[in-house]
C-alpha cells in the first residue's frame, strides 16, 4: 500500500548565536492510509519540530537541511508556500497540545471551525454553518446546535479540544498530526478523545502522526511507534515489538519509569537506570546499563510500606483493617493519635453575580462539604477530574482561597480564625508546590533569589551569606547543584524548575506540604524523577503531603489514603465538590465501591503486553473484517 507521508534521512536545524542545534537528525518513517504512527520522546527530542517540518511551519532560524518528505508522492520540501497553503490545513491538518492558546477567544468556536471550510472548500456561511453542527456531532460535543454559538471560555478542556479536532477533520485532510493532544486532559476525557481519533481515523481512513511522551497512550492509539533522543530516531517498528522486545535502553527506560496501578515499585526506575550519556567532541555516545539486582531490590523494598489511619477510622470509613488488599508491611496509626490536618464540613462556594447592579443569584459550590484526617508523615491523595475542586480544597487549607465554611484544624490549630499575622506564621509549617514550576517562578529572580526569599520573609538563617549556604545545600539535596544560585528560571528544564519549587517550598523547613498537579506538566521520564525525589524528601524530613492529581496512578504509587472527589448535585440540582469514596490507595484500587472511581481506573491508560497485545488483535480483525 502506498503511503499518506514518506519521509526520508530529514535532517532539520536551528542556527542560533550558540551554534547549529541538529533538532531533526536523520530521521525516516512511513505510515499508511487508516494507521497510525505514535512518536514518542521526551521534551527536546525532535518530535514536534518533525511535525513542524512536515506542515512548513518552522521558525525563521530554522531550515529543513536534507532529506525528502513525500506527500502522497508529491515532495513537500521544495514546494512553495502558496502551494503549501493549499495543502495545510486541507490535506495535512494538525491538533496542537493546548486548545486555549490555539482558539482565538473573542470569536466563537464555531465561526473559527467555519472560517477554515470557507476558505478551503469555498461553501457559503450557512452551508459552512451546517457543517460545522454535523463535524461537532461526530467528535462528541453535547447539544452542538447550541455549542456552535458558545466562545472558548464557556467550554471545558475536553470540549475546546473536541473543537480543535473539528476544525482539523474539517477539510477531510489525508493526514492529521496530534501533536500531544492529551496530555493536559484528564484520563477520562482522554480515554474519549483517544476513541474518538480511533474511530474518525478508522471511518475515514485517515493517516495519524500522534505525538506524545507518554508510551501508556502510544499503547491505547498507536500502531508502529518511532522512539525519538536528542533529535535522532533510535527505535522504529510494530507497537507491539516496542513494548514486547524493546532494543534501545531508552525505550526500555520510557517503558519502566511510567507508574502503573499494579506496580510492584516503591521507587520509580528512571531511564538514567538503563543508560549513561556522554558527549565528546559534540557526539552523543549512549552506553547501556543493566539493571542491577542491587539496584531492582532497592526500587522495590527501600522506604517505608503504607501508614494507614488508625483502624477505628478504617472501620468508620467503610475499609476494616480485615478487608485487606494490604502489602505484608502496611502499617497503621496508633490509636488516639491527633490528626496533623483535620479537615471538617469545608466549604468553598463563589458567587454567581448578575445585572447592573451585579447582585447575587446563586453559588458556584466548588467545594462543599469536604471532611478528612491527615496523620503525621502520611500522603494523602486527592483524585478527580478537572472542576470536581481538589485544587480548590488545597487552597482553602492554606487559606489561598477563604473557606466559606467549615473548619480547617493543622497541630490543633483553626487556621479560619487565624489572624493574617497568625496566619503568616502558621505557613511556615505548610507549604504548597503549584503545577506550572515556570508560572511560579518570577523570571526576574535568580533562583538563589526565589529560594531565599521565605527565609528572608520568616528571618531564618543569621545573615545573608548563611540564608545562600542553606539555599545551596537546598538545591544539593533536590538534586541540582549550588553553582545554579545564579542563574534565572528560563536557563533550566521543566524538570529542573520543578526541583527548585520543591527547594524553595523546602526553604522554611515546613511540617506539610500540598503538591496540586505538581507533576502532570512533565515528561514521564521526569516525571519519575520527582516522584522519588519527593518519596525520599519525605523519608528525610518526616514530611507530610496532600498529593493532589488527576492521573489516579501517579496518586495511587503516593499516596497512604487517597480520597475521589466529583461534583455531585444537591435536591435541587446544583452541583457541588465533594468525596465520593475515601480510603487506603490499595483497597481502593482493587475494590473500587463507586461507579466513579471504577471509570476512572478503567480510563487510565495500560501498556502492560496482555492489554497492548488485545487491542493489537482487535485492530487486524477490523481491518480484516473491513477489507471483506
Amino acid at each position: 500500500m502506498s503511503a499518506v507521508i514518506d519521509i526520508q534521512n530529514l535532517r532539520t536545524y536551528f542556527h542560533t548565536d550558540e551554534g547549529v542545534v541538529r533538532a531533526v537528525d536523520d530521521v525516516s518513517f512511513r505510515v499508511e492510509p487508516g494507521r497510525t504512527l505514535g512518536i514518542v520522546g521526551e521534551s527536546g527530542s525532535g518530535k514536534s519540530v518533525t511535525s513542524l517540518s512536515i506542515m512548513k511551519l518552522l521558525a525563521s532560524s530554522a531550515q529543513i537541511e536534507s532529506g525528502k518528505i513525500s506527500f502522497l508522492g508529491q515532495d513537500l520540501v521544495g514546494l512553495p508556500e502558496p502551494e503549501m497553503r493549499k495543502i495545510r490545513g486541507a490535506e495535512i491538518s494538525m491538533i496542537f497540545q493546548e486548545p486555549m492558546t490555539s482558539l482565538n477567544p473573542v470569536f466563537t468556536v464555531g465561526s473559527q471551525v467555519a472560517e477554515a471550510i470557507i476558505l478551503h472548500q469555498g461553501l457559503s456561511k450557512a452551508d459552512a454553518r451546517k457543517r460545522t453542527i454535523e463535524l461537532f456531532d461526530e467528535v462528541g460535543i453535547p447539544e452542538p446546535e447550541v455549542r456552535v454559538d458558545s466562545y472558548p471560555h464557556q467550554m471545558s478542556g475536553g470540549q475546546k479540544q473536541r473543537v480543535m479536532i473539528a476544525m482539523a477533520l474539517s477539510c477531510d485532510p489525508a493526514l492529521l498530526i496530534a501533536d500531544e493532544p492529551t496530555t493536559a486532559l484528564d484520563v477520562t476525557i482522554q480515554a474519549q478523545i483517544l476513541d474518538i481519533l480511533r474511530r474518525l481515523r478508522d471511518t475515514r481512513g485517515m493517516a495519524i502522526l500522534f505525538i506524545t511522551h507518554d508510551l501508556g497512550v502510544i499503547a491505547e492509539i498507536a500502531d508502529d511507534v518511532l522512539v525519538m533522543y536528542r533529535g535522532e530516531m533510535v527505535e522504529y517498528g510494530p507497537v507491539l515489538q516496542i513494548f514486547e522486545s524493546p532494543q534501545h535502553p531508552y525505550t526500555k527506560g520510557l517503558l519502566a519509569c511510567r507508574p502503573k496501578l499494579a506496580t510492584p515499585y516503591r521507587l520509580l526506575p528512571t531511564v538514567q537506570d538503563f543508560m549513561e550519556t556522554r558527549v565528546v567532541g559534540g557526539q552523543v555516545t549512549i552506553i547501556e546499563k543493566e539493571l542491577s539486582e542491587e539496584r531492582l531490590n532497592e526500587l522495590k523494598h527501600h522506604g517505608r510500606g503504607r501508614l494507614l489511619s488508625p483502624k477505628s477510622e478504617l472501620e468508620a470509613i467503610g475499609h476494616p483493617w480485615t478487608e485487606g488488599h494490604h502489602p505484608p508491611d502496611t502499617t497503621t496509626v496508633d490509636e488516639g493519635t491527633k490528626p496533623l490536618l483535620e479537615v471538617k464540613d469545608l466549604q468553598v462556594y463563589f458567587p454567581i453575580r448578575r445585572g447592573v447592579l451585579s447582585r447575587t443569584v446563586g453559588y458556584v459550590k466548588a467545594v462543599d462539604g469536604v471532611s478528612f484526617n491527615v496523620y503525621r508523615g502520611q500522603t494523602l491523595g486527592l483524585v478527580g477530574e478537572s472542576g470536581c475542586g481538589k485544587t480548590t480544597t488545597g487552597r482553602a487549607i492554606l487559606r489561598l482561597i477563604e473557606p466559606t465554611g467549615g473548619r480547617v484544624l493543622y497541630d490543633g490549630v483553626d487556621m479560619t480564625g487565624l489572624s493574617s499575622s497568625g496566619l503568616r506564621e502558621m505557613r511556615r509549617q505548610m507549604q504548597i508546590i503549584f503545577q506550572d514550576p515556570y508560572g511560579s517562578l518570577n523570571p526576574r529572580m535568580t533562583v538563589g533569589a526565589a529560594i531565599t526569599e521565605p527565609m528572608n520573609i520568616h528571618k531564618l538563617g543569621s545573615g545573608k551569606a548563611d540564608r545562600r549556604d542553606r539555599a545551596a545545600t537546598l538545591l544539593e539535596e533536590v538534586g541540582l547543584s549550588a553553582d545554579h544560585l545564579r542563574r534565572y528560571p528560563h536557563e533550566f528544564s521543566g524538570g529542573q524548575r520543578q526541583r527548585i519549587c520543591i527547594a524553595r517550598a523546602l526553604a522554611v523547613e515546613p511540617e506539610f506540604i500540598i503538591c496540586d498537579e505538581s507533576v502532570s506538566a512533565l515528561d514521564v521520564s521526569v516525571q519519575a524523577q520527582v516522584l522519588n525525589l519527593l518519596k525520599k524528601l519525605q523519608e528525610d524530613r518526616g514530611l507530610t503531603y496532600i498529593f493532589i492529581s488527576h492521573d489516579l496512578s501517579v496518586v495511587k504509587f503516593m499516596a497512604d489514603m487517597m480520597a475521589v472527589m466529583m461534583p455531585v448535585s444537591d435536591a435541587e440540582g446544583n452541583k457541588g465538590g465533594k468525596i465520593v469514596e475515601f480510603g487506603p490507595s490499595e483497597n481502593i484500587y482493587a475494590n473500587p465501591k463507586e461507579a466513579y472511581t471504577q471509570k476512572l481506573i478503567s480510563a487510565t491508560p495500560k501498556d502492560d503486553i496482555e492489554h497492548v497485545r488485545a487491542l493489537v488483535a482487535k485492530r487486524e480483525a477490523q481491518r480484516a473484517g473491513a477489507a471483506t
